[in-house]
């Protein structure tokens, strides 16, 4: 895939870019993007979405740089939401704007914003690898990532 970035007046929050799924004992989102650059962004918004009580209320006081490179998609993918996973157990800071660049299937760039919260909605424990893949669709791409919550 070709290096994808977003211009700076893009919304953050795109159409239905992920749905929350039901999974045994576990939190799972189908991620939808018409590009890898969105299906990195919408599973940000998402696995935001299922630890935040409101993430509309999420301050806007924190930024972050992050430089991922991975062997494949998919473990870009884990990598990526694992970061997000880490600085929110570790810091009790969730991030609700993301600006992806240089994205490729093996690397991404970003600087992401948010602010500590008092508490979660659900603890994500790990971000897992099962039955993950990254596939074309007619519209895109989808994934459904399982977290261990």
């Amino acid at each position: 895939m070709p290096t994808e970035s977003l211009p700076e007046s893009q919304e953050t929050f795109h159409d239905i870019g992920f749905e929350e799924i039901e999974h045994t004992a576990d939190c799972a989102l189908r991620i939808f993007g018409k590009n890898f650059l969105t299906l990195l962004t919408n599973a940000a918004i998402g696995m935001t979405g299922l630890m935040a009580f409101e993430p509309s209320a999420i301050p806007d006081d924190t930024t972050r740089h992050v430089e991922l490179a991975a062997m494949d998609a998919e473990s870009l993918l884990v990598d990526w939401l694992s970061e997000l996973a880490y600085w929110a157990e570790t810091e009790m800071l969730l991030f609700h704007r993301f600006e992806l660049y240089n994205v490729t299937p093996n690397h991404l760039q970003a600087v992401i914003h948010g602010g500590h919260v008092s508490r979660f909605k659900n603890h994500i424990k790990a971000v897992t690898y099962h039955n993950l893949e990254v596939i074309q669709t007619e519209k895109g791409l989808e994934a459904t990532v399982v977290f261990d919550v």
